[in-house]
């Protein structure tokens, strides 16, 4: 065995060095970042990519009611609850599927908002001024009245098995129009909402295509992000850092080719130091004029509202607001609650339509409200049996709507029966909407895979089929 003095050198490599010794691979691929030169980000998985055709929408926006909201009490009206107040509804799978207790009429007004005359709840008043710029759809289903699997459903295309959420399938097809930005934003004020990280996973697909939380609850930049200003070391000495830890990083990618785990470290180290320059801006809402913040709203829905408008303007591919970490529209016990709960997000979701339409960006940004299911139109019942006054799950027939790019405005798809149970004319599986999401991005979702485990995987599986109705 050799022995001899320690070099310098060996520790601490030139650029030019460093990409001599990486092949000009990895090396150049990171390199190519810290210059900031314009291939740099050509190089970057989350570099701009086209989809398989042009997409009527660029961006989306999603309103996830974490609990699931009633649709009997928002956008479904069902006038046979109140013909049958207090009494057993006369429908034979209520008593074969699960345990119900009687109809149970909405304590909310309905009426006809727009030209096309769309009946709405009272406590979705202001979102109701723009039916006209929407698509109803009353008749999706779910798989099971869990919680659990079905925001998995949901979000990610699969109630059991681990799969990529929709954010990172639009992130992996589309990349990102912002390199200091995260390609998909997730906010959700007060923490993590059930399930976590998984509603916004990026599963097989590499780490950086996932979500980036931010707890919305906070109004102060350095407690949005984390760490997003360095109080210790100024831009050029961390640059000087992280160029180090790059070379390491990238030295020790060379002799593990295709590690998606080590380049989704480094391209998280750039990203979060590339954030430093722009986050800040796009979250600061006193950039806004005065009139605009009012049009939101004070609250904290407000807010999250109006910083994903700004985000979406400095090119973030896709922004889900959550409302609520814990589950605030499963509302087992008075489903009185809903009114309270819409009155947090009615305006700043009014707001958000205004605003973008003022701007011009309504026709390509897709717009999306609902949960991960419905609510019964029956009464919940205690396990003594004795009626409370909420609803319980309902998989089995709800309501979300879509605005905005490609959307058919005005119009209403599917139906449930008359009480509002379960989808009766066109029933639709959530990869029917996610298939359509995905066409009006402007992918076809029989050819959007993967390839992972041997297998050529797609978000909607071996399911799905766009609603053509709802297209404009």
């Amino acid at each position: 065995m050799r022995h001899h003095r320690p070099n310098i050198e060996d520790a601490f490599l030139s650029r030019r060095d460093f990409l001599h010794r990486s092949g000009m691979g990895m090396g150049a691929l990171g390199l190519g970042t810290l210059l900031n030169t314009p291939t740099s980000f050509a190089n970057s998985p989350l570099t701009p990519k086209p989809a398989h055709f042009p997409g009527r929408a660029k961006r989306v926006i999603h309103f996830f009611l974490n609990g699931g909201p009633s649709a009997v009490d928002t956008f479904d009206y069902k006038p046979a609850l109140e013909k049958y107040a207090g009494k057993k509804l006369p429908m034979e799978y209520l008593r074969t599927e699960r345990k119900t207790g009687a109809a149970f009429p909405s304590p909310f007004k309905f009426k006809p908002y727009g030209e096309s005359g769309i009946q709405v709840s009272e406590i979705f008043e202001k979102t109701a001024a723009h039916v006209d710029d929407m698509a109803v759809i009353r008749s999706l289903t779910a798989k099971v009245p869990n919680h659990e699997p079905s925001l998995m459903l949901m979000n990610c295309g699969d109630a059991v098995m681990s799969r990529p959420s929709l954010g990172a399938w639009l992130n992996y097809g589309l990349g990102t129009e912002n390199q200091n930005l995260p390609g998909f934003v997730v906010m959700c004020p007060g923490g993590y909402p059930i399930k976590e990280a998984e509603n916004w996973r990026s599963g097989f697909l590499p780490g950086s295509y996932q979500g980036t939380f931010i707890d919305s609850k906070h109004t102060q930049i350095e407690k949005l992000i984390e760490n997003i200003k360095n109080k210790s070391t100024d831009k050029e000495e961390q640059r000087l850092q992280l160029d180090l830890l790059h070379s390491m990083n990238a030295e020790h990618a060379v002799k593990r080719a295709h590690d998606a785990r080590l380049e989704t470290q480094i391209q998280s180290f750039e990203l979060a130091y590339r954030m430093q320059m722009e986050a800040a801006d796009a979250f600061n809402l006193e950039q806004e004029p005065a009139h605009i913040r009012a049009l939101y709203g004070d609250g904290v829905h407000g807010r999250q509202t109006l910083i994903a408008r700004r985000l979406l303007e400095q090119g973030v591919r896709y922004v889900q607001l959550w409302h609520g970490a814990g589950q605030p529209w499963d509302n087992h016990d008075d489903i009185g609650i809903h009114a309270k709960l819409a009155r947090e997000i009615d305006q700043p979701i009014a707001a958000l339509l205004t605003d973008l339409k003022q701007r011009g960006m309504l026709e390509d940004t897709l717009v999306i409200w609902g949960g991960e299911f419905g609510r019964t139109p029956t009464v919940e019942l205690k396990p003594s049996g004795e009626p409370m006054k909420g609803r319980d799950h309902n998989p089995y027939g709800f309501t979300m709507w879509m605005a905005g790019g490609g959307i058919k405005g005005g119009t209403v798809y599917g139906s449930t029966d008359e009480f509002g149970f379960k989808a009766e004319e066109n029933p639709l599986d959530v990869h029917d909407l996610h298939a359509t999401i995905l066409h009006l991005m402007g992918f076809d979702h029989e050819q959007f895979t993967y390839r992972y485990a041997g297998r050529d995987f797609r978000l909607t599986d071996v399911h799905g089929n766009v609603i053509q109705d709802i297209l404009a």
